[in-house]
């Protein structure tokens, strides 16, 4: 290192010595990544510390609220330099001759976990957690976790672990022999860790995971467990080539000596890192980020602090809302004006913590607190005291305006009002108060206790301060917030209309349902749309057909879908929508009804059946909806285009590894989706007009996915 390189390193880490023992301590605020000068910092420290005489073990922890939260992933696919394998940060801690202590809090994250791995103690304290998750991101572990863990854990383990990415908790990390010992929350872990260095200071040999090789008979008494994996997870990762490779890396720590091991792993990590699949995990991963900065509001403005929520209206969507809030911490107080429904949603409530208990997700203590935060009033007057209240009634704009006229009359000054209204207009409700500016749109998607996507939605009234405290509010119950601005349908209804009509429209020229769903499932899809609709049921979709404008003149009604609906025909509710059901098997199975329901309207319509080739009903499905999310933009209605992909990612199971429906179309290019929807125009008439941004990017060699919209305070 140069003398700025190692003022820099040495601003990040500090060593300190205490009774015989090196602390080193990471501290690269906000969550300790590995950026620039920690890796060198890192290095320089246990070498000062090697030839120290009176030091006789090293302990490494993170300074803040994390011990390392991972990599810095804006380097990833930059072409930046890295050392050898061998010469990096996790191999010299292994290869120190002194013991080496983590001492983990908070989050030891992707590269957090390799440098914990490669030390020869591992303790935390019982709040931190500890994992893998590079798939997410479209890449490996690539210092060392694909050779590590296994040797640590076990294959068996370390496949699920890494494969998945998931966050694995201090109590489960013990149980599978990552860490040595639990430091109880709220004890000091630097004394701790220190003590625990001090007591094993003498102990030979050290611990090196590298050396450990009695948890990898497992892949022997098993040899078809890769196998098995890669099986097990091929419907879910088709089209995706990062859990295979980390697949494959894992299974190079069972055949491969340690040295060779990490080379193969390196040259995984490497060969994945500029990949389509790559850039579009790391878009996404920043697009989440930058959906919760609030351009347009001050960074003076205050957030109200909540603590209760009231919730109106008992039924499916009152109740995920009311086990979200609980689920977060948060007193909720459950009113519907119907006793049966409040009684019916209760037991509902109750039966879905029992699920989570009987499979070991909640414990029988934790389940009953959550349940004990959620109480059923009978009155308005009994959620005065509430900071926010939350109206989940039926889809009908006259009763929700009933409900805020009547909280606007119950609620403390300063209360907030928030709609769950699925796309009519937050300023139609907000006129029946006295406080608009404190009512906004929490748009939640069902089931509310589990979708991640909430679309905060305001009104040209509501204030800043409201705004913060609701998208605050939304993080805190674990959802991922979109910002928009009202309009009918919101962002999410009106950039998902042209893929409803079109998937319809495309079975009057000679589609069949299970076509349809088969492109997007091959797409990458968990579903179809024709099975979604089943799921929802065929009858919510008419209404909101009926509720919303045409697309195009004479299209306000989908004459195949109507019929269906008239037939009694509404999803897996009744056992026949789209497709037909057996009794309890949710399974979709084609129908000749359907089909013959489609000839008839063919006939009626007079269209002749064509064969539709897969790639023109994908892109008749997503054109559409890029189309109108530039005309979204125009309006600014969000804050940017990459809001828009965060949603179509959440809220309708958009395959993440192609990074967004925008990010997806630049990989396709503005000019030829211009292209391609000029002549649609000229075929299909005025739902398929161009947006004047869509022109605009196609004519300036621009990119879709990095507009932004006109924010209008």
């Amino acid at each position: 290192m140069n003398d700025l390189d190692r003022n820099v390193a040495a601003s990040l880490v500090r060593m300190a010595v205490q009774d015989g023992v090196a602390v080193i301590v990471i501290d690269n605020p906000p969550v300790n990544a590995l950026g620039p000068g920690v890796p060198e910092g890192v290095i320089d420290a246990v070498n000062r510390a090697a030839v120290e005489p009176s030091i006789k073990a090293i302990v490494l922890m993170g300074a803040g609220r994390n011990f390392i939260a991972g990599a810095d992933i804006r380097h990833f696919g930059t072409g930046m330099t890295r050392p050898p394998v061998g010469q990096r940060a996790p191999d010299l801690l292994d290869q120190s001759a002194k013991p080496i202590v983590a001492a983990i809090h908070g989050y030891a994250l992707g590269g957090g976990l390799e440098y914990a791995l490669a030390c020869h103690y591992r303790i935390a304290t019982a709040g931190a957690r500890v994992g893998l998750p590079e798939v997410l991101i479209g890449a490996i572990p690539g210092g060392g976790g694909t050779q590590r863990l296994p040797r640590l854990i076990g294959p068996r383990a370390a496949l699920d672990m890494i494969v998945s990415g998931r966050h694995v908790s201090a109590m489960e990390a013990v149980k599978l022999g990552l860490l040595d010992d639990l430091v109880p929350e709220g004890s000091d872990l630097r004394a701790a860790a220190v003590a625990f260095a001090q007591r094993i200071a003498g102990l030979q040999p050290l611990p090196r995971v590298r050396d450990m090789s009695a948890k990898l008979r497992e892949a022997q008494d098993d040899p078809g467990l890769f196998d098995a994996k890669r099986q097990a997870i091929a419907h879910k990762a088709r089209n995706q080539q990062v859990p295979y490779a980390a697949i494959a890396a894992v299974e190079a720590s069972c055949a491969l000596p340690f040295a060779d091991g990490l080379r193969h792993e390196r040259h995984l990590f490497e060969t994945l890192e500029t990949t389509v699949e790559a850039r579009a995990l790391r878009y996404a991963f920043f697009a989440e980020r930058e959906a919760a900065k609030l351009p347009d509001v001050p960074a003076a403005t205050p957030a109200a602090a909540i603590a209760s929520v009231a919730i109106i209206g008992a039924g499916t969507m009152g109740a995920g809302i009311a086990i979200a809030c609980a689920d977060a911490g948060l007193t909720v107080k459950l009113f519907d004006s119907m006793p049966g429904a409040l009684a019916e949603s209760l037991t509902r409530i109750r039966r879905t913590y029992d699920v989570a208990f009987a499979r070991g997700r909640l414990s029988a203590f934790e389940a009953s607190q959550r349940l004990g935060r959620i109480e059923a009033v009978h009155s308005y007057a009994a959620i005065r005291d509430c900071e926010v209240a939350i109206e989940a009634v039926y889809e009908d704009l006259d009763t929700k305006k009933a409900v805020f006229a009547e909280l606007d009359a119950a609620m403390k000054p300063g209360a907030l009002l928030l709609t769950s209204t699925s796309g009519f207009d937050i300023d139609l409700i907000a006129g029946t108060t006295q406080r608009p500016q404190n009512v906004a749109g929490t748009h939640f998607f069902s089931p509310a206790n589990v979708t991640k996507l909430l679309e905060v939605v305001i009104g040209s009234r509501t204030a800043p301060a409201a705004l913060l405290t609701t998208v605050r509010l939304g993080r805190r119950l674990g959802k991922t917030c979109v910002v928009a601005r009202t309009c009918e349908g919101f962002l999410t209804g009106r950039s998902r209309a042209p893929l409803d009509t079109e998937m319809v429209l495309l079975l009057e020229e000679g589609a069949l349902p299970e076509q349809v769903d088969r492109v997007l499932v091959d797409f990458g899809y968990a579903m179809g749309p024709f099975a979604a609709s089943d799921l929802a049921g065929l009858d919510v979709a008419q209404a909101l057909r009926a509720r919303r404008a045409p697309a195009d003149p004479g299209r306000s009604a989908l004459p195949i879908a109507e019929r269906l609906v008239a037939l009694g025909r509404l999803g897996q509710k009744t056992g026949a929508g789209w497709y037909r059901y057996q009794e309890g098997n949710r399974t979709p199975h084609p129908d000749p009804v359907v089909a013959q329901v489609i000839r008839d309207q063919q006939q009626a319509a007079g269209i002749k059946s064509r064969t539709i080739a897969d790639g023109e009903i994908l892109h008749r499905l997503l054109f559409g909806a890029v189309n109108e999310c530039c005309r979204v933009l125009e309006e600014g209605l969000v804050y940017r285009a990459s809001d828009i992909d965060v949603a179509w990612l959440h809220g309708f199971g958009f395959p993440r590894y192609r990074g967004g429906l925008m990010f997806w179309a630049d990989g396709i290019g503005a000019a030829e989706i211009h292209r391609q929807v000029s002549a649609w125009h000229k075929e299909y008439g005025e739902r398929w007009a161009p947006a004047p941004l869509l022109a605009e990017v196609a004519r300036m060699g621009t990119l879709l996915h990095e507009q932004t919209g006109l924010p209008r305070r």
